[in-house]
């Protein structure tokens, strides 16, 4: 190869190593263009919203609304804004009329304790509202608050032929506390726990039927509260569709299908009753009840006759 050449090529391998390198160290000294976050501005005003859906009667809690941003042109005076809304004062009314999730509280959809209407606000379609003396023993000891479930039982004595029988049963399933005392919400610490109170009467939501049954149930003997898991009611509405108790509607709609569960497992129940009687406590209690005493032929009207100094009893209708 000419010599010349050889030169030249080694010349151009130089060049191009110096100018990779410079482009090198150019592109590395370049600062990165950095994204710099903004903090995304709030389009429109910011209103009390529900983040579930709030059926007619719905006790409210904190977790059931939030703010969240609307626009300004949709925005009503009836809304609640985050300026001036106290979100304490709004814990415990009733939902007068339903609301869907994610639309906005209106003020004439609530009912403030107190208010004219709140107890008949708080209760369902078709439901009613009964009274029930307790104490702190047959009232969990204060720990039953409005919004719960109970189931509700009696007990009782059997008097009879032979020693009296003492018999513990469940007559109601599945009731909704609607108030304690005269108290519809409940009352809080400073850390936010709720705080237990011994309550004297719980007011109770059932059917009409229900209602009754529990107004005769006071008269027999002493009703006590039993708490309820939050699970129950729907374990025990599965158990009952699966079994056949219950059918649902059909219907092709998956919103009004659910609908129709939730309030079927808000209805209390009266079918599943069981007892238990003090012979399964104590083996020196009996366990079936006494046999009823006999009862005593009605007697007719007396006539008493006198015969000179002899008085005779004649009872008519006696043989």
């Amino acid at each position: 190869m000419d010599k010349k050449k050889v030169i030249l090529l080694i010349g151009a391998l130089f060049v191009a190593a110096i100018t990779a390198l410079l482009a090198k160290n150019m592109f590395d000294g370049a600062s990165a263009p950095q994204a710099v976050a903004k903090k995304a501005e709030v389009m429109g005003m910011e209103v009390l919203v529900a983040k579930r859906a709030l059926p007619v009667g719905t006790i409210i809690t904190p977790e059931a609304f939030g703010f969240q941003p609307w626009p300004e042109d949709l925005v009503e005076d009836a809304y609640f804004m985050k300026e001036g809304t106290n979100l304490e004062s709004l814990s415990g009314t009733v939902v007068r009329n339903a609301v869907t999730a994610g639309q906005p509280l209106t003020k004439g959809a609530l009912v403030k304790p107190g208010d004219r209407g709140f107890l008949a606000a708080a209760l369902g379609p078709g439901m009613r509202a009964v009274t029930i003396k307790t104490s702190g023993f047959t009232g969990v000891a204060g720990f039953v608050f409005p919004g719960d479930r109970v189931d509700l039982m009696l007990t009782q004595a059997v008097t009879g032929q032979g020693p009296e029988m003492k018999v513990s049963e469940t007559v109601v399933r599945n009731v909704r506390v609607l108030a304690t005392d005269n108290r519809v919400t409940t009352s809080k610490n400073e850390a936010g726990q709720a705080i237990a109170r011994t309550a004297k009467l719980v007011t109770v939501e059932a059917t009409p039927k229900i209602a009754e049954k529990i107004s005769v149930a006071q008269t027999l003997g002493t009703i006590s509260l039993s708490l309820r898991s939050l699970a129950d009611s729907a374990a025990e509405l599965e158990e009952a569709i699966a079994s056949g108790k219950i059918k649902l509607p059909k219907t092709d709609d998956p919103a009004a299908e659910a609908a129709i569960i939730r309030s079927l497992a808000a209805r209390p129940d009266t079918r599943k009753s069981t007892f238990s009687t003090g012979g399964d406590v104590s083996r020196f209690e009996p366990r079936t009840p006494p046999p009823l005493a006999e009862k005593q032929k009605p007697k007719g009207p007396v006539v008493r006759v006198a015969r000179g100094n002899d008085v005779n009893t004649v009872q008519f209708g006696d043989k």
